[in-house]
């Protein structure tokens, strides 16, 4: 399948949650939020070495995300509130794929005060529905069957989506020394998909 690639571009998700291209001029909100929701932010980010200069990685991160980002190789957004531009989470996609069947690979985590307020939800459904504009794209989707609210929300997205879950894609993960086999499931967004 092939697909056409555009640049990052904002999201107007609601009047409560707009997600903007992540930016290297973010680094120091980005960190209060991610120091805030250490150490489950790692299962997000598990390529952090939390004995290295966290900072600095995180700061790499968004310089390859933004520079990346510009040509439509990846696409990371931050979950901003608008009316103070309060970071609230992290959402993106990258290519780092398992299962043979997929395009792009789904990753988020969302500030540990904001959590359990669907913003997940919402952002993974916009970026779902922007990334599909321009025509059938498949996405892996991987979470840690341990972690329950990640589960439930991975599995509404399988359903509303009509995805399937995809064992090939299946993989472990370490995350602070712990070794976890996340699971995969693969959805097909794009136009007229996913419609309630």
């Amino acid at each position: 399948m092939y697909v056409l690639r555009r640049a990052t571009s904002t999201i107007r998700v609601d009047e409560n949650l707009v997600l903007r291209p992540a930016s290297s001029l973010l680094v120091s909100e980005i960190i209060e939020a991610f120091e805030e929701t250490w150490p489950e932010v790692s299962r997000a980010m598990p390529w952090i070495i939390p004995d290295k200069d966290i900072e600095s990685q995180i700061r790499d991160f968004l310089s390859e995300t933004e520079r990346m980002g510009r040509s439509g190789l990846l696409h990371h957004w931050v979950m901003v509130r608008p009316w103070d531009d309060y970071i609230m989470g992290l959402i993106g996609f990258d290519k780092i794929t398992r299962s043979g069947k997929a395009n792009w690979n789904l990753g988020y985590w969302v500030r540990s005060s904001e959590q359990q307020h669907g913003i997940a939800s919402r952002s993974i459904e916009a970026a779902l529905s922007w990334l599909g504009e321009l025509g059938d794209v498949n996405v892996e989707l991987k979470v840690d069957p341990l972690n329950p609210a990640g589960k439930s929300t991975v599995m509404k997205v399988v359903g509303k989506w009509s995805g399937q879950r995809c064992i090939e894609g299946d993989s472990s993960i370490t995350v602070a020394g712990v070794r976890t086999l996340h699971v995969c499931h693969v959805i097909t967004v794009g136009p007229g998909r996913g419609t309630d």
